[in-house]
């Protein structure tokens, strides 16, 4: 019988999945050619070439392709081997992960924590960008797990909800914005820091000012919340971002709501996931992530 190795299997699902020798070698954090050598030491055994490699491109032969299902079973079946001892820390490999950066601002450092606590040789490569771009690097396999907010033009099979996350309008206390409910007129005195073009609060909010033709606004997009959190600390305009960042500076009297009577739909946040072909680890993930973002909802409940 062919001797053939769990990490060949890997490496013949991986090239596979993501048609590249090199992809392929840095998801197993090893080298192109040690993945090339267990390739090769693979079909030798099966007396199969698996892979047609052409002017960069690589893709499974028609011999390949049946056998792929069956490589994914023996990987799944040794996974839920491990799983099924009940000892997490056995897991061992890269969680890549991507999010959003309110959840970097809010409650990533307490999943983080979960997460090394209950997998402690799971290391994390992270991902930090607009919901708009972790989906195509989902989907690419180019990341395992993505925390993220629709809405999502594409469904995967794997997920948990995370919940809604309101939006509050904000300003330094030095704006003088108390009072009674403001109107847009009155918000508009001041540039509006918002969330970046393309984004549903930026889109939502963008046709609510154009609902208004008679009053000027000045919106002032940005790609990084922390920037624009910050320029609303310094009095630079009034914003409306998500309560959870918010928290303490509302707490410290640093900013002060305003009593402005529209605000854009909450964020939704999913964790998404391929359920074909993700580790156990990263389902346990997903569900790490959705007890840590209710508790971030409800401070109480944490």
């Amino acid at each position: 019988m062919a001797q053939i190795t769990l990490k060949q299997l890997e490496a013949f699902v991986q090239v596979a999945d993501l048609a590249s020798f090199r992809r392929a070698a840095e998801r197993l954090n090893t080298t192109q050619p040690n993945v090339s050598a267990r390739i090769s030491a693979v079909e030798s055994q099966l007396g199969l070439r698996l892979f047609d490699r052409d002017a960069g491109s690589v893709r499974l032969t028609p011999a390949g392709r049946p056998l792929l299902a069956k490589a994914r079973a023996v990987l799944a079946a040794v996974d839920g081997f491990v799983a099924a001892a009940g000892e997490d820390q056995l897991f061992e490999g890269i969680l890549r992960l991507g999010v959003t950066e309110m959840i970097v601002h809010s409650w990533l450092g307490a999943f983080l924590r979960a997460l090394k606590a209950r997998f402690p040789g799971i290391d994390v490569e992270l991902t930090v960008d607009l919901s708009a771009n972790l989906s195509p690097q989902l989907f690419s396999r180019a990341l395992d797990l993505t925390l993220q907010s629709g809405p999502f033009g594409r469904q995967i099979t794997g997920g948990e909800d995370l919940g809604a996350f309101p939006l509050v309008w904000v300003a330094a206390p030095r704006l003088g914005l108390h009072g009674p409910p403001l109107s847009l007129r009155e918000v508009a005195a001041h540039p509006v820091l918002t969330h970046a073009r393309g984004t549903l609060p930026f889109e939502q909010l963008r046709d609510h000012v154009a609902s208004h033709p008679d009053v000027s606004v000045r919106l002032v997009p940005s790609t990084n919340l922390a920037a624009c959190l910050q320029m609303t600390l310094d009095g630079l305009g009034v914003a409306c971002l998500p309560e959870v960042m918010l928290r303490a500076p509302l707490a410290e009297g640093r900013l002060m709501p305003l009593r402005y009577l529209w605000v854009p739909d909450p964020l939704r946040f999913r964790a998404r996931y391929d359920s074909e072909t993700a580790p156990s680890y990263v389902v346990r993930a997903a569900e790490l992530a959705r007890d840590v973002a209710r508790d971030s909802l409800d401070p109480a409940r944490g």
